[in-house]
């Protein structure tokens, strides 16, 4: 059985590679059976932002500051997820957030 870290690895080069639906798949099934992994929710942030699925991609990023809330990279991919989130559907209530998340990600 393949460990946690080589299946996110594998994950993360699909989704370098242009395949980020196999990527997607990947992350979720691992998620699935390690929901606890901030590195999977962060790279499905991603995936789902460049998607257009900013609903998804706020969620999971939320994830990671939440697991990892020491973490200041995680606050600053929130504060972009945010940003993106913002330039996609126009909702001003993602740029106090992205400020916020910003703010949060310098503190630490």
């Amino acid at each position: 059985m393949t460990s946690i870290s080589e299946r996110y690895n594998q994950a993360e080069k699909l989704k370098d590679s242009g395949q980020s639906d196999q990527a997607e798949q990947l992350l979720v099934a691992l998620l699935a059976d390690e929901p606890g992994h901030a590195l999977s929710h962060m790279t499905l942030a991603r995936i789902y932002t460049a998607a257009g699925k900013h609903e998804s991609a706020v969620a999971h990023a939320e994830k990671a500051c939440e697991l990892e809330p020491s973490e200041s990279f995680n606050f600053t991919l929130l504060s972009v997820t945010y940003q993106r989130a913002y330039a996609g559907t126009g909702d001003q209530r993602y740029i106090r957030m992205a400020e916020d998340a910003m703010a949060r990600s310098r503190m630490l």
